[in-house]
């Protein structure tokens, strides 16, 4: 096919791919050594390109030629030989662990750099043409927080807004919202944008010991939206995981009788929104977009009655047979939920407060707390992607893969969140990775660009290809099939010509 001539860039991608080091294997699929890879688009050529990253649990790992970093699916244990007092020093350092900086998830732009990062308080810089690893960044030396998401947000500055943990901090244990500037002030250059990172606002667990495991967060104009669900992290076992023997994911609980709790920040006071919002208990990873309508706040979520995804990934799981066998015992559901921040504080109790047209309800109890019903708009899609520029406005489109029964995906999907319509594109043996949007410059439409997607075939002997797909009809424009072992992967993003630093600088 033929590529547009406007595409020049990178698609830059990240994902487990090492699973097996010495004679030691891991436990789960999410723990494998961090692969980078890159499609770089240059005058209608695609070029390809990966690497492990070199973090420094890797580099320790291939020493010892085994696993001696715990990752949250594997506790690995520190080398037999060594004498029995530093043996129990080590134990006693696991209380809160020393995580592994295997950043295996997102890929994120601060300040001009770009980052691979996971789920713990370490980043690596990365150089997105060679995919080199350069230095680690600690968030925990610029804000108490012992995880963070990988799935930060960017505002219209291009400062970086991300959420973390921050647990049993002098006696609480909160999450943390905090920014980190796109540039620093000229006269401090030598410092790097995370000297000058701020916390943004605090909200405190509602639970010192248990709090709220998340992996996105949204954002309107005007507000952060947090959402404290009741699948949490048990911080007492996790202290205790290292001498019971136990990953950290069997420290992770839900309970499906709890309430998840919804935390509106004002972004220019800095203050929560002091009504309780709530609904019923969900397990999810992934928001799409929010916005705010009308005195309400709309935002969309990818939401499990149960935790069930998660423990599909354990390698024992991942045999030949996987699509077949491992059947999800909750489908992922595109859920609305449109919540009134400006509502008659007369309202009568069980009273449904939204006056837009919606199936979304939300009620008023006679404690003054808000009771939540979602409107459903599709179900059977995950790894949500939207066009950026539409990111905390009204929007439209939503591309994702789609997904049955089993976790992985067969086809990718654009869904229209206001007439429900659904385009597919998919073909046999093809598991496609999450889609990417790209605008075309200067476009005046939502869905004017193309979508970008790896497809690895089921079958090991057909090589894997780049997708690439007109974004408004989901044609194909073209295909550039690599002839290397590609896996699948999670999550990337798109790097416009302009926005590399030349090799120079």
């Amino acid at each position: 096919g033929q590529l547009p001539t406007w595409l020049q860039g990178i698609l830059l991608r990240n994902g487990p791919g090492m699973h097996t080091i010495g004679d030691s294997k891991y436990n789960h699929w999410f723990d494998g050594m961090a692969l980078l890879h890159s499609f770089t688009f240059k005058n209608g050529e695609v070029y390809y390109r990966s690497k492990y990253l070199r973090s420094d649990t890797y580099n320790c790992n291939i020493e010892a030629n085994r696993i001696v970093v715990s990752e949250f699916g594997t506790m690995a244990y520190p080398d037999p030989c060594k004498n029995i007092f530093a043996k129990a020093f080590s134990y006693l350092s696991h209380t809160i662990p020393e995580f592994t900086d295997n950043c295996l998830i997102n890929i994120m732009k601060a300040g001009g750099d770009f980052y691979a990062t996971g789920e713990t308080n370490f980043i690596r810089k990365i150089n997105p043409q060679t995919l080199e690893t350069l230095e680690k960044v600690d968030y925990n030396k610029y804000v108490a927080v012992n995880v963070a998401t990988s799935h930060p947000h960017y505002d219209s500055d291009g400062n970086v807004l991300n959420m973390g943990t921050s647990i049993v901090d002098k006696g609480k244990t909160k999450y943390l919202l905090f920014k980190i500037p796109s540039s620093v002030p000229e006269q401090e250059k030598k410092k790097s944008c995370f000297q000058h990172l701020e916390v943004v606002c605090s909200i405190p667990s509602r639970s010192l010991l248990h709090p709220s495991y998340y992996h996105s967060f949204g954002i309107t104009e005007n507000y952060i939206i947090f959402i404290e669900q009741p699948f949490r992290l048990d911080i007492v076992k996790m202290a205790t995981a290292y001498i019971r023997g136990v990953n950290w994911a069997s420290c992770l609980a839900y309970n499906k009788d709890d309430k998840t709790w919804f935390h509106f920040i004002d972004r220019k006071t800095k203050k929560e929104v002091s009504t309780k919002f709530y609904t019923d208990a969900l397990v999810f990873f992934h928001h799409i977009n929010a916005y705010e309508e009308d005195g309400h706040i709309i935002f969309d979520i990818i939401a499990y009655t149960d935790n069930s995804l998660y423990d599909m990934f354990y390698l024992k799981n991942l045999g030949k047979d996987f699509a077949e066998n491992s059947r999800l015992t909750s489908r992922p559901t595109c859920k609305r939920f449109v919540v009134p921040l400006q509502y008659d504080k007369d309202a009568v109790v069980d009273s449904n407060l939204v006056t837009l047209p919606s199936t979304a309800t939300a009620v008023k109890e006679k404690d003054g707390n808000i009771y939540c019903q979602p409107e459903i708009l599709c179900e059977g899609i995950e790894l949500p992607r939207i066009n950026y520029d539409y990111n905390s406005k009204k929007y439209k489109y939503v591309f994702a893969t789609e997904v049955q029964w089993s976790p992985v995906p067969t086809k990718i999907a654009k869904f229209n969140t206001q007439t429900k319509e659904m385009l597919h594109w998919g073909q046999d043996d093809c598991w496609p990775s999450e889609p990417i949007f790209v605008p075309r410059p200067d476009a005046k439409e939502e869905d004017d660009g193309v979508v970008l997607t790896c497809v690895v075939k089921t079958d090991p002997k057909d090589p894997p290809f780049l997708l690439v797909l007109d974004a408004k009809t989901f044609t194909e424009l073209g295909r550039a099939t690599v002839n290397v072992e590609m896996h699948i992967d999670l999550h990337g993003m798109f790097i416009p010509q302009q926005d590399m630093k030349t090799e120079a600088e």
